[in-house]
């Protein structure tokens, strides 16, 4: 592949990274913003609750809505930006060592940035596995 691929790739991989970190970080903050429910000032409360939507156990009604809160939370599309700008990231590092190479033969550094996207792709799957709750949470409620 041409050196020019590599720069054109770069760069677009940073604006992504960039732009989901932007977007990762409304987020957070709109998050942040919001008041809590009694139930998650507990440690380990969502933990519990998650717990109890997975094997369809009795809820009170604050757990239940705590529970709609944490899987909406977690159903939401943004929610993936935040896997999405580290795995932006990694491709930035490894895209950027490509270039900066030149045609020579590619070192194991040069790959260390499959490592955050891997832990990306890990932590999008988690997300959407709990977003999947809330058909269980139909069922409970």
């Amino acid at each position: 592949m041409s050196s020019s691929l590599y720069g054109l790739l770069t760069a677009l991989s940073v604006v992504l990274a960039l732009t989901l970190a932007a977007v990762a970080a409304v987020y957070v903050n709109r998050l942040e913003r919001r008041t809590t429910a009694p139930v998650s000032e507990h440690i380990g409360s969502a933990k519990a609750i998650v717990h109890k939507v997975r094997k369809g156990e009795p809820m009170s009604r604050e757990e239940l809505g705590y529970a709609k809160q944490l899987v909406a939370d977690r159903g939401s599309l943004l929610t993936l930006c935040i896997p999405g700008a580290l795995f932006m990231l990694g491709c930035f590092y490894v895209f950027g060592s490509l270039y900066h190479l030149h045609g020579a033969t590619p070192s194991e550094r040069t790959f260390l940035g499959v490592i955050p996207m891997l832990t990306s792709t890990n932590l999008a799957i988690q997300i959407r596995r709990h977003a999947g709750l809330r058909r269980r949470l139909k069922k409970v409620s």
